[in-house]
C-alpha cells in the first residue's frame, strides 16, 4: 500500500465523459467480482485456523457426500455474476464503441495519428499543420482520431480522456474522444513496440477555443514543413523525442502512409 502511494492513478482521474464511464465500468466490474473474492479470502484464513490440528473442539469430520444447499450456492452465485458481467459488457460494447461519434453542439474535429519508431506524428488536415509528440484539442469539442502505424503495431492511449485504440500499418482505426477540463494530459503507447517504447509519450493539451487557435498559429509559424526529406528523418528510429512543429504538411500524407503498406502506391 505504501508503494502504491507513489502511483498516478490516471484511469481514476477522468477528464472526459468517455474516461468517466470507463472508470465506472472498472469499479463496477471489480465490485461484482469481489462478491466471490472476499468470501474466498475470508474462508482461506478462517478454515485453517478453525480446523487446525491443535483445535480439537472443532475437529472436521464430515459425514456426508453431497449437499444440495452447497451445490446451489457454488453454482448460483457464479452464474449470477457471469450474467451481471455479461449484461454490463453487452451494454458498454455499444455505449463505449470507439467509432461511435460523440454528440455535441460543436462540430467534430479530425486529427490523424501515426505511430512511428518511437514517436507519435499528429496531422491536422483541417488546419494544414503537423506535430510530433504534442497534440492539442479545444475543450468540450469532440475529436475523431484516425489512427494508423508507420511501423509495428502500437496502441494510442490518453487514459484521462478515454479509450485506447490499436495503431496498425496498412489500416485505419478510429476513436472519438472529448476533453471537458483544460489541462495537459499524458498520452503514450500502451503496446510494447521495441527498444524505445518507454519514451513513446506525448502531451495531450486540452485548451480553450482561443487557446487552440493560438496553438495553431504557433505551429503555423514554425520554420519547417513536413516534406519528404523531413518525413524520412522521422522514420529513423529515435528515442525520447522532444515535441516538434511543422507549419505545412501534405494533405494526403496520412492516406499515403496507409497505402504504402497495402501496395496501392506501387500498383499492386
Amino acid at each position: 500500500m505504501l508503494l502504491l502511494t507513489g502511483c498516478d492513478f490516471l484511469l481514476f482521474d477522468p477528464k472526459g465523459p468517455i474516461a468517466a464511464e470507463q472508470m465506472d465500468l472498472i469499479i463496477i466490474s471489480a465490485l461484482v467480482m469481489l462478491i466471490v473474492v472476499i468470501p474466498v479470502i475470508v474462508m482461506s484464513i478462517w478454515f485453517p485456523i478453525k480446523f487446525r490440528a491443535s483445535n480439537t473442539k472443532n475437529e472436521y469430520k464430515p459425514n456426508w457426500e453431497h449437499s444440495n444447499k452447497i451445490e446451489a450456492v457454488v453454482w448460483t452465485i457464479p452464474i449470477l455474476i457471469i450474467i451481471a458481467l455479461g449484461t454490463i459488457t453487452y451494454y458498454t460494447s455499444f455505449s463505449l464503441d470507439p467509432r461511435k461519434p460523440i454528440e455535441s453542439d460543436k462540430p467534430t474535429m479530425v486529427v490523424q495519428v501515426v505511430a512511428m519508431d518511437w514517436k507519435w506524428l499528429f496531422i491536422y488536415p483541417e488546419q494544414g499543420i503537423a506535430t510530433v509528440n504534442e497534440m492539442a484539442m479545444p475543450v468540450d469539442t469532440p475529436v475523431e482520431f484516425l489512427v494508423t502505424s508507420d511501423t509495428v503495431m502500437n496502441s494510442f492511449f490518453v487514459p484521462q480522456l478515454g479509450t485506447q485504440i490499436y495503431a496498425m500499418s496498412g489500416m485505419e482505426n478510429r476513436v472519438h474522444l472529448i476533453g471537458e477540463e483544460e489541462g495537459t494530459y499524458l498520452g503514450f503507447s500502451a503496446n510494447y513496440s521495441g527498444f524505445g517504447f518507454s519514451g513513446m509519450k506525448f502531451d495531450a493539451i486540452v485548451t480553450s477555443d482561443q487557446g487552440f487557435e493560438d496553438w495553431v498559429a504557433k505551429v503555423k509559424a514554425a520554420p519547417q514543413a513536413l516534406d519528404d526529406e523531413k518525413l524520412a528523418e522521422l522514420r529513423v528510429k529515435s528515442r525520447d523525442v522532444a515535441p516538434m512543429h511543422f507549419s505545412n504538411v501534405n494533405p494526403l500524407l496520412f492516406s499515403n502512409i496507409i497505402e504504402h503498406y497495402t501496395g496501392a502506391l506501387n500498383g499492386e
